[in-house]
């Protein structure tokens, strides 16, 4: 059985996830692979016990814990592993250059939304309402508009999905639809990349890091 670790806290406004993590647990339930998951408390990555370390060098999550290749982490690598170990259905396209653009488009997630301008949306809305950065939300908003939004807007035209089929390059998307139906932020600018992201959050596997989906729902596929 794979163990998925990760964070993941009900609060009054809904069920708060980890980003990375989800990346991979959209990925774990396209699969339809078995796993449980190992819930971290948030306060364990900021302190980093050396419990955590043994298993992230970084003491980040997510890892997956597996029993015939040990601890593997990173989402990125943690994805393409489980594509290479559970090849049904394939989620990489056939071809030299649609694999590049894969992943091209799987970093642009990571580094321009998921590290980048969405942890000030989303960090604050594990506060209470009240104590939330609400100019610090509003500066991450702008910084999608600017950077993020605009190149996903030209790259989804046309398409149902970033490569055409659903691939790994949507998995960091399916967290970004996540943060986005919590803050709700006004998309109305970015027509293709909202209908976008609908079709993310209307896929089975979206159920599984849906902030309306609490964790008794969502304890992993077994």
């Amino acid at each position: 059985m794979l163990v998925l670790a990760t964070t993941e806290r009900e609060y009054p406004w809904g069920t708060l996830r980890s980003t990375n993590a989800s990346k991979v647990k959209v990925i774990l339930e396209e699969k339809g692979v078995p796993y449980t998951m190992e819930r971290l408390r948030p306060g364990d990555l900021w302190k980093k016990p050396e419990s955590i370390l043994a298993k992230h060098p970084l003491g980040k999550v997510p890892y997956l814990e597996t029993e015939e290749d040990g601890v593997i982490h990173d989402s990125t690598v943690i994805n393409e592993y489980l594509d290479d170990k559970y090849p049904a259905p394939p989620l990489r396209p056939q071809g030299v250059s649609p694999v590049a653009r894969m992943r091209m488009l799987e970093n642009f997630g990571d580094e321009a939304f998921l590290v980048g301008d969405l942890p000030k949306i989303w960090m604050p809305i594990w506060s209470k309402p009240e104590d939330r950065n609400e100019s610090a939300m509003e500066e991450g908003r702008q910084g999608l508009r600017n950077r993020g939004l605009p190149y996903i807007e030209k790259q989804i035209e046309g398409r149902e999905y970033l490569c055409d089929d659903f691939s790994l390059a949507d998995a960091p998307f399916m967290a970004v639809a996540m943060v986005l139906e919590v803050d709700g932020m006004d998309l109305s600018q970015f027509p293709n990349t909202a209908a976008y992201l609908d079709r993310l959050r209307a896929r089975d596997s979206y159920q599984s890091i849906s902030p309306k989906t609490s964790l008794d729902d969502s304890a992993g596929n077994n």
